[in-house]
């Protein structure tokens, strides 16, 4: 809970819909399904520069959020919290997860190719702010 203000902060810079403190008190509160991972830099525990949550509903995980903050990103944090959640999720009993991700981000599109989620639909008009299509991944664990 007292990293949802870093959270939050880097939720308002990375995406155009960002969510509110009070969406994630929620999630850590009141969501038995919600797991959220946060990175901090080496020295530095009480910053946040990133994070990521999914929640797992019997044996699969979907991907809800993941994010860097931009004065860190381009160092594999992204792939660092991917994996974090892999492993919290594979330790859950996982076997497979999802996500949703907008068609032309393109940066978040390659990562998640690289760790081995692939592209099996799409979701017309899936972001309410711009009515954007995004593309619908899975990867097995």
């Amino acid at each position: 809970m007292d990293d949802i203000p870093w959270i939050v902060e880097i939720e308002k810079r990375s995406f155009p819909t960002p969510w509110s403190a009070y969406a994630f008190s929620c999630e850590l509160s009141d969501n038995e399904f919600a797991h959220y991972l946060v990175a901090t830099p080496e020295g530095d525990p009480a910053k946040v520069v990133g994070y990521g949550g999914m929640w797992i509903i019997i044996d699969e995980a979907h991907i809800t959020n993941v994010a860097v903050a931009p004065d860190y990103r381009g160092k594999s944090l992204g792939t660092f919290l991917m994996n974090g959640l892999f492993a919290v999720a594979r330790k859950k009993g996982v076997l497979q997860m999802t996500l949703e991700v907008r068609i032309t981000n393109s940066t978040a599109r390659s990562l998640y190719e690289k760790l081995g989620f692939e592209a099996a639909g799409i979701r017309p008009g899936y972001y309410v702010d711009t009515q954007e299509d995004a593309f619908i991944m899975w990867k097995k664990l």
